[in-house]
């Protein structure tokens, strides 16, 4: 059976720590794919100012041309409404069940998603449909496998907790860089620095 990895995040933009993320995991957890799915509406970033999806689709895109085992989707933004989590794995699951190949998914979240997935729609469906993979880092607040287990009883051998790189880079600081004028290209894949220069985001108006 393929084991595929589902990466979601607004990706704005999506950097190096997101492309490290992906490594580290399929690594360890011998994925086959990793999937990275820009989200269309995040509904946990309701407040938030969002760039536009097609821009944070093709700075995705570029950032994982070329990668053998990393590919992209446009499913949530392609999806009107909100963007909920448990409807992105309905509809892969739905698709996968057509290929010929089953797969397992493997949801790759960072420690703080998992330690918050009680505000999130239908955790208990998730855990059905895949497996949670949290990435622990030195000195995160890690969630503990018997408390999420307790919370969710589908959760039992559904949940895993992994080493994730050490990363010293967000979207927050690029958008701030690039809003002051002051250089990103060490944080970004080049053909998302060129990108992000090209069409002028994060400046600050």
């Amino acid at each position: 059976m393929r084991k595929i990895g589902i990466l979601g995040g607004t990706f704005d933009p999506i950097h190096n720590g997101h492309l490290a993320i992906a490594e580290s995991a399929a690594e360890r957890l011998g994925l086959d794919r990793v999937i990275f799915i820009p989200a269309g509406r995040p509904w946990l970033k309701a407040e938030q100012a969002v760039s536009d999806p097609a821009h944070r689709l093709e700075m995705t895109r570029r950032a994982v041309a070329g990668h053998p085992r990393f590919e992209v989707s446009d499913i949530e933004i392609e999806r009107p409404g909100a963007t909920y989590t448990v409807d992105t794995l309905r509809e892969l699951r739905a698709r996968f069940a057509d290929s010929p190949q089953p797969a397992e998914l493997y949801l790759i979240l960072g420690m703080d998603s998992a330690r918050d997935l009680g505000r999130w729609r239908s955790p208990e469906r998730i855990f059905e449909m895949c497996v949670v993979v949290a990435l622990s880092r030195p000195g995160s607040d890690d969630a503990s496998p018997e408390d999420v287990e307790r919370r969710f009883p589908a959760a039992r051998g559904r949940f895993q907790i992994i080493q994730g790189p050490q990363i010293d880079v967000s979207a927050t600081q690029i958008r701030q860089s690039a809003a002051d004028g002051q250089p990103i290209g060490s944080q970004v894949p080049p053909s998302v620095g060129e990108y992000i220069r090209e069409r002028g985001l994060y400046r600050a108006s």
